[in-house]
This record gives C-alpha cells, structure tokens and sequence, in this order.
C-alpha cells in the first residue's frame, strides 16, 4: 500500500484511523500501522494528503452522531467492571452490603449474553391492500394452541374473521397434513 488514494477506497482504514484519532483503546499508532503495514514514508505522508484527513474527519463526525463512539468507548469501560466488582467483592473491609451487591452485578454480568437474551416471539403479518390507498395491517404475536405445532392461531374477538376461517380449515384437513 504504497500510495495514499488507494487508501482513501478501504473503507475499514478510514474508520480505524477516525478510531486512533479518537483515542479508542487498541488503536495505537503501532496497531494502525502494523494492521495495515504501513511504512514510515507512508504513515509521514498521510496528514499531507487533505482528501484523506477530510475522509477521516468526516467518519469521525459520523460516528458521533450515530453513537458509536461512545458505544466503543462504553464497551470498553463496561470490559472493566468485573474487575472492579470483584475487588469490592472481595475487599473485606467493604460493607456486607456492597459485597453482596456487588456478587448480585457480577452475576447479571456473567449470564449476559445470547443464551441470556429473552427470546424474540413469532410474529405473523399480513397487510392487505384494498386500493385507493386503503390496507388492512394484521401483526400479531404467533399463539401457538394444542399439542399440534401446526395449530397456531386460535379465535378470539380480536382474530380478524378472514384469518379465523383459515386457521379451521387448515385444522380441517384430510389426515395427510395438507389443508384441504
């Protein structure tokens, strides 16, 4: 890599160099250089280059705006909470009290993650477009009913009549599985 315009196309070099001119942890200098194996010449000559800085700039202002600065930043900080947690927890001159909260927060902190996260429920949605720019919008949560996975809607006050008909014929079938 050479020459600064083929630079200025990788998209991940920007946001690394708008990353090290944040001050974001692990984005040194030397991490920046070695990463993109960048030679003495070359890294001199990259606050020379004006379409490159502007390039930077630029992503650095998008990533304020769109949070993601501080979301690093807050990752970041977030990674050393444990480590302060248990000190407390294990500081006998703390408070019972703080110990305690403190193994409380380091539980929360040792289940987060994606077998922690609350499943996401099945959704169906049904738009229907009548014309004349009128649609009937139908977005329920998916009830699953019975013993049978299949049966998943039931009837009730608020099940459109449309999809209360469709939901007994498919619990009409013919015994193959297939609604009729």
């Amino acid at each position: 890599m050479g020459d600064t315009k083929s630079l200025l196309d990788n998209h991940e070099f920007i946001v690394s160099l708008a990353r090290y001119a944040e001050g974001q942890e692990g984005y040194t200098e030397a991490a920046v250089r070695k990463r993109f194996r960048l030679p003495d010449d070359v890294w001199q000559g990259l606050g020379n280059d004006e379409e490159l800085v502007e390039a930077i700039e630029a992503e650095k202002v998008r990533r304020i705006r769109n949070g993601a600065s501080a979301r690093e930043r807050a990752q970041q900080l977030f990674a050393k909470a444990p480590d302060v947690l248990g000190n407390i927890m294990n500081d006998p001159g703390a408070s019972a009290r703080h110990r305690i909260e403190s193994a409380k927060e380091l539980r929360v902190v040792a289940a987060n993650g994606p077998e922690a996260a609350p499943q996401q429920e099945e959704r169906f949605s049904i738009v229907i477009n009548l014309g004349n720019d009128e649609k009937i919008r139908i977005d329920k949560p998916i009830r699953k009913v019975g013993p049978d996975a299949d049966q998943i809607i039931e009837h009730d006050d608020t099940t459109p009549p449309l999809l209360a008909a469709i939901a007994a014929k498919k619990r009409e079938d013919n015994g193959s599985g297939e609604p009729l």
